[in-house]
């Protein structure tokens, strides 16, 4: 366990990890501490080891799918949890400036890692929505928002945190009746069904999956919105060509982290010329607290193949080349994290079902990406970016009241 040991003796500092080799060799790293966890993981196979030490993000990753990497205490959470606890993003180090070399690479890395052809999209669209719907029902909320919910308070449940998302969305979005909605990325339908019962609007929901789009019109159906919502399997490049200058807002949720850094500027194009004049658009996105980067290979291999996750500098420089006025940005520091936590609670109480639809595997690897996300919004570098953009300076009112007027209606 040498190479091993040396990494995790430099890493595990506060908290406890124990580590059991295949043949019985127990090391333990760092000391515990308060307000870290303490692990215990057992190799079944040297093989496994190898894996971790070759790659220790997919190298993890699937030696605690095949369980080749067995969790003895606690659990992936924890064992992930106590790895980024331990580097925190915000750790306050003292910061060195790349070489030209260094930032050229990097830069690299982020093209390469997030090419997302229109003819690849849908396919990598289905490689994670298409899975089934009975899994996403079994850990998300009631509305099965695939989303970062919203935390007005700690004490939420989940399906109130997620209402409360929608409801903060809606109000930035300045909605009036008679208005032609476009959400981009429509999932199972919820964010534009809630839309249309808040004001007398028509809505274009759009989606890549099939099985996003057969539900999301049952739905309208059962809540009586259906002659105002409508759903469609089209993509956004192929929309904006059909109907150009047609929706007087634009909302997309979730929905960016899959359009891939080259495409940047071609997205916020097509949806400059798919708004009116006084357009209004609310994007909703995973986002990274700094730099550029590239996307993990374990999230590119088994999670979602083409994303990529934004940096709030590449975004913003990428809508303003289509004269796109960013006229308000939030960040969500923790919101996601919080979400993420309970959609693992409720992983974990229906892995029965899960593993009976999907598999032992398909239920270890599900679980590995939870943790692994959580920690991410815990410790690392991600958080969410709610940014509204405006097509005309006279398009919003002067002050930011309004938002907090409607909220305050939305959520009830």
């Amino acid at each position: 366990m040498s190479i091993l040991s040396q990494f995790l003796s430099r890493v595990i500092l506060h908290g406890r990890l124990t580590v059991i080799d295949p043949d019985g060799g127990t090391e333990h790293f760092g000391e515990p501490a308060p307000g870290f966890p303490e692990v215990g993981v057992r190799f079944t196979s040297r093989r496994a080891m190898r894996r971790v030490i070759l790659d220790p993000r997919l190298g993890a990753a699937e030696a605690f799918m095949d369980d080749e990497m067995q969790l003895v205490e606690g659990d992936i959470m924890a064992l992930i949890g106590l790895l980024r606890m331990n580097t925190p993003w915000d750790r306050g180090a003292k910061l060195k400036d790349k070489t030209w070399t260094g930032r050229r690479i990097d830069g690299l890395k982020t093209r390469i890692g997030s090419i997302n052809r229109q003819r690849q999209s849908r396919a990598n669209v289905a490689h994670h929505y298409d899975i089934g719907n009975d899994l996403y029902r079994l850990f998300l909320d009631a509305d099965m928002q695939y989303s970062c919910a919203y935390w007005r308070r700690s004490d939420m449940t989940l399906d109130e945190a997620q209402a409360a998302k929608k409801a903060h969305i809606a109000a930035k979005l300045a909605l009036a009746p008679g208005q032609r909605i476009l959400d981009i990325g429509c999932g199972w339908g919820g964010m534009a069904i809630t839309l249309a019962k808040l004001e007398k609007v028509e809505i274009l929901g759009i989606t890549l999956s099939t099985e996003q789009l057969e539900l999301a019109r049952q739905r309208a159906e059962e809540a009586g919105v259906a002659d105002r919502v409508r759903f469609e399997l089209i993509d956004y490049r192929d929309l904006a060509v059909r109907e150009p200058g047609s929706f007087d807002r634009i909302v997309s949720v979730g929905m960016f982290e899959h359009v891939g850094a080259r495409n940047f500027d071609t997205f916020f194009r097509a949806c400059a010329n798919l708004m009116t004049a006084d357009g209004v658009m609310l994007i909703h996105t995973i986002g990274r607290f700094g730099k550029p980067g590239t996307t993990d290979a374990f999230t590119r291999k088994y999670i979602f193949p083409g994303g990529y996750i934004p940096a709030l500098s590449e975004t913003v420089a990428a809508s303003e080349k289509s004269r796109l006025i960013v006229t308000d940005v939030e960040t969500l520091r923790l919101h996601y994290a919080l979400t993420l936590r309970q959609w693992y609670a409720n992983t974990l109480a229906h892995e029965a079902q899960i593993v009976a639809m999907n598999g032992a595997r398909f239920f270890r690897m599900w679980c590995f990406y939870l943790a692994g996300a959580t920690a991410a919004f815990e410790s690392g570098g991600m958080g969410n970016y709610q940014i509204q953009f405006a097509r005309g300076r006279h398009a919003l009112p002067l002050t930011r009241d309004y938002m907090g007027e409607a909220e305050e209606r939305y959520a009830g």
